[in-house]
């Protein structure tokens, strides 16, 4: 347990650090943005992807 939340921790840390130099994660093209008026509907759908498949990869790497 304790070498779980030491990578998810690491992994958000990097994340973070990546979000603050500037990584358009959550800006991607594919990602739906629907403003009216008073009204903003976000739809991160690549985003969404780029994480399943950063995090299934991760996954993998982890059970080897």
């Amino acid at each position: 347990m304790g070498k779980i939340l030491v990578v998810t921790g690491l992994a958000l840390a990097g994340v973070g650090a990546l979000l603050m130099l500037g990584l358009p994660l959550g800006r991607l093209p594919g990602d739906i943005v629907y403003r009216r008026d008073n009204l903003t509907v976000y739809i991160p759908i690549a985003t969404s992807v780029l994480a399943s498949v950063a995090l299934t990869l991760l996954l993998m790497w982890w059970r080897r």
